[in-house]
């Protein structure tokens, strides 16, 4: 299988000192991806919306997303992207 391009909106709750991710929403664009984090918030302890590019039948996705949009606390793996 070809390499391909996937977007996400992964939205994180304070839990504790910690976060709780809720389950990641594929979008078809990083228009919709981005819409939809921009929507999500104002209501969760933070959001981000990547994009990561992999074989999916292989499990090899890139190490580091392309994020294009965050918003509120994030776990550390997004602080720096």
């Amino acid at each position: 299988m070809a390499r391909e391009t996937i977007y996400l909106v992964q939205a994180f709750v304070a839990k504790g000192k910690g976060f709780r991710a809720e389950p990641p929403v594929a979008c078809l664009s990083p228009e919709r991806a981005r819409r939809m984090a921009e929507k999500l918030a104002p209501t969760k302890s933070g959001v981000v919306a990547f994009a990561t590019s992999g074989d999916a039948e292989l499990g090899d996705y890139d190490d580091t997303p392309t994020v294009f949009f965050k918003s509120g606390l994030l776990p550390p793996q997004f602080e720096d992207v």
